[in-house]
């Protein structure tokens, strides 16, 4: 069969799929936005075979532009990006096979009734407590989506109801959220201790690659203007008065004692069954469990990312690489080589059906 070309939009995490896929000798086409492109076509051009560019990313679901991924027997690796910019909709529009389990991208949507939260209910796992607008018993983080970047949330902390209201006046009044969205912001309990991204890859083919996943590293995320604040003594912290902003601008790389990683290995089957179970046929690729480790040694999640969670450190920094090499007896230096080292072995083996949705 001929070899496919790895599809990506040009965003997020593109960078890191590329240089995976031009590692493992696979062709590459990246769809990016016009005024967006330059970092792909000019400063990374060797990174790919084919670059389209749009007048915005959604335009890939034309005809035309879906014909142009198909004829070059296109597998388009999925990230946050491909959903924020053309939703869920517009992802099960999309022709061109995905790598990975198309059905369980929707669990991001927090709109969506069988969402991550949901699944985590269902298999148990544990979560923040949630608070409502009127009982707010300890410190907590509230949770909001930011008026003028429907994107990225607004975080800020809080341990009344007193308080709650106020700070949601001030964010109002300096348009950072909104009243409609304020009622419908979530409020969960501030977990006391350590942030980690436990990251890992799931395959599609768990009886060619027992045990069926690896473990890849960990990382937490490097944000503004939480992070600018924090760098602060705490007296300096207390005289700001600024509203806390939580976008996402970079990852820093973390380990974690082997007597506590069985942990998160454990949640991670647990997630995989629960995919199994209620969005099959399985998961398939990288996915992130986001959250904290308390003085009880219970991993809380925060969120779920259900495919690449888009930490291109860990490449570069997880002791993980090194032992992933000894298993499979190759050079893996992204986790992205195991997606690209799963679909080589798909090809050559006639088993794409299992790995595609």
């Amino acid at each position: 069969m001929t070899e496919p070309t790895i599809a990506m939009i040009g965003s997020h995490s593109a960078e890191e799929i590329a240089i995976s896929a031009k590692a493992n000798d696979l062709k590459t086409v990246v769809f990016c936005q016009k005024g967006r492109d330059k970092f792909y076509s000019h400063y990374n051009k060797h990174l790919f075979d084919h670059i389209l560019v749009l007048e915005k990313f959604s335009d890939i679901l034309e005809e035309d532009n879906q014909n142009k991924l198909q004829e070059l027997n296109s597998i388009l690796i999925p990230n946050r990006s491909l959903t924020s910019y053309l939703g869920y909709e517009g992802v099960d529009q999309l022709n061109t096979p995905i790598y990975g389990n198309r059905n369980l991208q929707k669990i991001e949507d927090r709109n969506y009734n069988k969402n991550q939260y949901w699944l985590m209910d269902q298999m148990k796992m544990r979560k923040p407590i949630q608070f409502s607008h009127d009982d707010i018993p300890s410190l907590a983080i509230v949770k909001v989506q930011q008026k003028h970047n429907p994107r990225e949330r607004a975080f800020f902390y809080v341990s009344s109801v007193s308080e709650l209201q106020e700070k949601a006046e001030e964010l109002i009044k300096n348009e950072i959220i909104d009243e409609a969205e304020f009622n419908k912001c979530v409020i969960e309990e501030f977990v006391l201790g350590p942030r980690f991204n436990a990251n890992f890859h799931a395959f599609g083919l768990p009886d060619i690659f027992p045990p069926g996943f690896e473990f890849v590293g960990f990382d937490d995320r490097v944000q503004t203007n939480l992070q600018g604040i924090l760098n602060l003594p705490a007296k300096y912290q207390l005289q700001l008065n600024i509203p806390l902003t939580n976008e996402e601008v970079g990852h820093k790389p973390l380990t974690m004692r082997e007597s506590k990683k069985v942990i998160v290995y454990d949640l991670a089957e647990t997630f995989i069954e629960g995919v199994k179970t209620h969005f099959p046929p399985s998961m398939i690729g990288m996915f992130a469990l986001q959250g904290a480790m308390n003085d009880k040694s219970e991993f809380i999640i925060f969120d779920i990312s259900p495919r690449i969670p888009g930490a291109p450190i860990l490449g570069t920094t997880s002791p993980e690489m090194r032992r992933l090499s000894l298993k499979y007896k190759q050079q893996i230096q992204s986790p992205i080589d195991l997606t690209m080292m799963e679909i080589k072995y798909a090809v050559k083996n006639n088993l794409l059906d299992k790995i595609l949705t």
